[in-house]
């Protein structure tokens, strides 16, 4: 799996941090999301593809 965020699209809603805070954060002045893991272990795919589907500005994108 390979994530890639689109930080321009980013709203700051923090979904992706709540769905998975092992491979997202948000930086502390704007929110913004930050990706800590952009190929995150196995134990963490469901997880961020969840992130990645409730994510509100569609700013993250998962590939296999």
């Amino acid at each position: 799996m390979h994530v890639t965020v689109d930080e321009s699209r980013c709203c700051g809603a923090g979904q992706c941090v709540l769905a998975a805070p092992e491979v997202f954060d948000q930086r502390e002045d704007d929110g913004i999301v930050v990706l800590l893991q952009e190929n995150p272990p196995a134990e963490f795919h469901q997880a961020t593809r969840d992130a990645a589907e409730i994510c509100p500005a569609l700013a993250i994108e998962v590939r296999a």
